[in-house]
């Protein structure tokens, strides 16, 4: 499964997004692609819109899952600490560690 949450998108990708994804919220999009059509929409998405930013969650082999990948400059910060992927909403400074 992969979850994009996506910020500023332009009508475009928005549109192509939906060929391979459901959009329950604005600009939420959800769906189960193989790791190939993953990787390629990703690729197009990136090199077709400036300006945007993602936040990518896809399914893993890990003790969670799932993995966290963020594209541009999304509303929240990822990270793992120990492997566990958290996501923090506000971010002390960005030099120092997160504040957990």
């Amino acid at each position: 499964m992969t979850v994009l949450v996506a910020n500023d998108t332009p009508p475009a990708i928005r549109g192509m997004l939906k060929r391979w994804f459901i959009e329950p919220r604005p600009n939420v999009f959800v769906g189960t692609v193989n790791r190939r059509t993953r990787d390629k929409v990703l690729e197009y998405v990136k090199r077709n819109s400036a300006g945007m930013s993602m936040l990518i969650i896809t399914s893993e082999p890990n003790c969670q899952g799932f993995k966290i990948d963020r594209w541009g400059e999304p509303d929240r910060r990822d990270t793992e600490i120990s492997g566990l992927w958290l996501v923090a909403e506000s971010w002390t400074a960005e030099d120092q560690n997160p504040p957990f």
